[in-house]
């Protein structure tokens, strides 16, 4: 290559970097390449998800891009530049708009420079330079931004105000707004607030936010068990959560070291986004340290389940596990739960699991005279079943779940995702009382903890057939 064809092949690659730094926007989410947007389905999922659901929670561990996520979105809904995949919410018109973090300075630090870049470099963020009008500045916080004003693909002209938590509630009214973006969770007081802007407007709340702050009121609005009767999210509401291991970025060795940097009470919710629980938490043990990967069951490991009914709720549950007795550890390998079905479908599932197998079940919901339960449980046992009434103490019984799991003898296959959303979020009141929501696997595994394991066994041999006398001799 001769020197002049090397200076305009450094020319065009010094442009094409000023192409990018000034068209961030396209960069993120492509066709092809190590970022590209298959990379990415929980990121996917999130905006899909804004077509049909007012309120969006991107409850994510740290590091997997949430926060770029929620800048792209309020980035193509300011501009109307919208890719030819997206599939979640439009809006044909310049939009009025909000972004908020805890303080001014973290508004500055992270949403300001998601969408602008760094001070005086301003244009080399997730909204376009050419889009880019005007910004107006923030009084009280150097560098910082209030307002800015974004070109529209139709000519009009878009608007986003900055805002911070530290700010009140106050500062959140009397405003009508298409859309608010949240990066990290906001004071209940002030999320009610960003609803009631986004009303008349047929507008758009979403979150992006690592809950290290645990089960707190805004949290509990989209989990299920949160504030929504039946275990089930309001329809309005929708939300994504996403780990490490969802994000291609993040290598192993990274990984490693964001792991061994973080303290112990916060791996799952700073690598999992699953809710800290704290001092509220009945079992105040790492999902990490429970979760296992499925494998097959050893035959000569004795086998049973726990059963818990609960018609007021609507809801019965069960578990299924297996006893290793050289180590001692009883591994939850199934779950079953359902609402609103009749009997017959229940004991139909359990049956599927093995009609050998032994169980005890609660039907306590049920009794309305002491014989009330025998009867029930004798439906189950009519059906073929080997099932028993359970020894219910409940702090007794939390008190050896408690001992298991804090030794590693109780383990829970990944694949019991139904019981793994209940253990997230079983925990204490502020009074010390159980919070009696969404427990039915918790109770049916306590069940059997206290008083199933004892009726385990392994599954009988097949008898050898037998042909009945002179079938088959002819004389």
């Amino acid at each position: 290559m001769t020197p002049e064809q090397k200076e305009e092949l450094l020319s065009l690659l010094e442009n094409w970097e000023k192409l990018i730094a000034s068209n961030k926007l396209a960069t993120f989410y492509p066709d092809t390449g190590p970022t590209r947007r298959d990379f990415y389905p929980r990121h996917l999922q999130f905006f899909a998800a804004g077509a049909n659901h007012r309120e969006r929670l991107f409850c994510a561990a740290n590091r997997i891009g949430k926060s770029s996520a929620g800048a792209y979105e309020l980035t193509v809904h300011m501009t109307g530049l919208y890719p030819e995949w997206w599939k979640g919410k439009r809006f044909e018109r310049p939009i009025s708009a909000w972004a908020a973090d805890d303080s001014s300075k973290t508004t500055r630090d992270v949403i300001q420079e998601k969408l602008l870049g760094r001070p005086g470099q301003f244009g080399q963020g997730m909204i376009p330079k050419d889009c880019l009008l005007r910004w107006t500045p923030r009084a009280g916080t150097p560098d910082a931004v209030e307002t800015i004003y974004v070109r529209h693909v139709n000519g009009g002209v878009s608007q986003i105000t900055l805002k911070s938590y530290e700010a009140g509630q106050e500062s959140f009214q009397g405003a009508e707004l298409d859309a608010i973006w949240l990066d990290e969770e906001p004071p209940m007081s002030i999320y009610a607030e960003a609803l009631m802007r986004t009303m008349t407007t047929d507008g758009i709340v979403m979150m992006s936010l690592t809950p290290l702050r645990g089960l707190s009121d805004v949290v509990l609005q989209f989990l299920p068990g949160g504030r929504v009767d039946n275990g089930a999210i309001a329809a309005s509401k929708f939300v994504v959560m996403a780990t490490w291991d969802d994000c291609p970025h993040l290598s192993a060795e990274a990984k490693r070291e964001l792991w061994d940097a973080t303290p112990q009470f916060q791996r799952d919710a700073r690598s999992k986004g699953i809710p800290q629980l704290g001092s509220g938490a009945i079992y105040p043990v790492p999902e990490s340290d429970v979760i296992e990967s499925p494998f097959a069951i050893p035959a000569h490991w004795p086998r049973g389940f726990g059963l818990d009914t609960d018609h007021g709720a609507g809801f019965t549950a069960a578990v299924w596990a297996a006893l290793d007795s050289e180590t001692r550890t009883l591994h939850v390998y199934d779950c079953y739960k359902r609402s609103r079905a009749e009997l017959a479908v229940h004991i139909a599932a359990v049956k599927s699991r093995g009609e050998w197998v032994p169980g005890v079940g609660d039907a306590a919901t049920l009794i309305v005279t002491p014989h009330d339960a025998q009867q029930i449980i004798s439906l189950y046992r009519q059906a073929g079943l080997s099932i028993s009434l359970p020894d219910k103490a409940v702090e007794a019984g939390i008190e050896k779940m408690w001992e298991l799991l804090s030794a590693g003898r109780l383990k829970v296959f990944s694949s019991c995702q139904q019981w793994f959303e209940e253990f997230r979020l079983y925990r204490r009141d502020d009074k010390g009382r159980i919070v009696k929501q969404n427990d039915h696997l918790m109770d049916a595994t306590r069940y059997l903890v206290m008083s199933g394991v004892w009726r385990m066994r392994t599954k009988p041999e097949p008898k050898p057939y037998q042909p009945p006398p002179h079938v088959g001799v002819w004389s």
